[in-house]
């Protein structure tokens, strides 16, 4: 049986490479713990958890169809809120360098 081939977005190695330097630093910080990495047929998307069973902190995307408008990348707060858009993914990545990021514990 023949079927489509469909096509997905992914992150190249040099993407991923930025990404995990950051995710690497966030995680010795003790900051974040887990993480999932989806392709999709219109985006690739780098979540970001606390821990495994949450929704996921901050999203990085990667939405090529964009490219020519608003950047094809984002990063993207639990709410849906848009941090920072462009179309270099390392300036796009500054917006962690200049939040301080803390966990809150309830008690």
């Amino acid at each position: 049986m023949n079927r489509p081939i469909t096509s997905t977005v992914h992150f190249n190695r040099a993407e991923l490479t930025s990404i995990m330097a950051i995710y690497g630093r966030m995680v010795a910080a003790g900051e974040w713990r887990d993480y999932a990495i989806d392709a999709l047929s219109d985006r690739a998307v780098f979540s970001i958890f606390r821990h495994a069973s949450e929704m996921p902190l901050y999203q990085v995307e990667r939405i090529p169809t964009l490219a020519r408008r608003q950047g094809q990348y984002r990063v993207m707060a639990m709410g849906g809120q848009i941090l920072k858009r462009g179309d270099d993914l390392r300036q796009v990545l500054k917006v962690f360098a200049t939040r301080r990021f803390r966990l809150v514990c309830n008690e």
